[in-house]
């Protein structure tokens, strides 16, 4: 008999319990809101038309990371997005002032580091857990964070 843990949801239940996730995952890393949109509904289409299986809501909750990560790192690699210009967008998400500093100095940080301040900061992973979410050794994930806050830092000094 299934147990909750392993019962798979329904397409509707996967989209509205993860949508955010995902959402906010590829908008962390490709900083435009249409490319994060696109790539997070790729990302479901993907699931929904092979669906693999999971041991568990959090494995599956981790394939969808893995699978935002590697549509936004494919969306780098095309000569489209290489060689188009983003139009400016005007997010309607309240946030202060102050937070609004601190998601710009993350959105400026270059893809690595910004990967795992957000698997961390955001989503909550330890860095055994985005270690393999990304496949990188766990030393270099702590070495990344380290790098990643020491920008941070930088980008935001006498703001705070």
């Amino acid at each position: 008999m299934p147990t909750l843990e392993t019962t798979p949801l329904e397409p509707q239940q996967l989209v509205e319990e993860y949508s955010d996730m995902v959402l906010r995952a590829a908008l962390s890393l490709v900083k435009h809101l249409q490319d994060a949109e696109d790539i997070a509904q790729e990302v479901f289409l993907t699931l929904m038309r092979k669906p693999p299986v999971f041991e568990s809501r959090e494995h599956q909750k981790a394939w969808l990371l893995r699978c935002t990560i590697n549509r936004c790192k494919s969306l780098f690699r095309s000569s489209w997005h290489r060689t188009t210009a983003p139009l400016e967008e005007h997010l309607t998400v309240p946030f202060t002032p102050e937070e609004n500093q601190v998601l710009d100095a993350v959105r400026q940080l270059p893809m690595k580091y910004r990967q795992v301040i957000y698997l961390h900061y955001i989503e909550g992973y330890s860095t055994a857990e985005i270690a393999s979410l990304l496949h990188r050794p766990q030393n270099t994930v702590l070495s990344q964070l380290s790098r990643g806050r020491s920008l941070l830092k930088d980008a935001l000094k006498g703001e705070f």
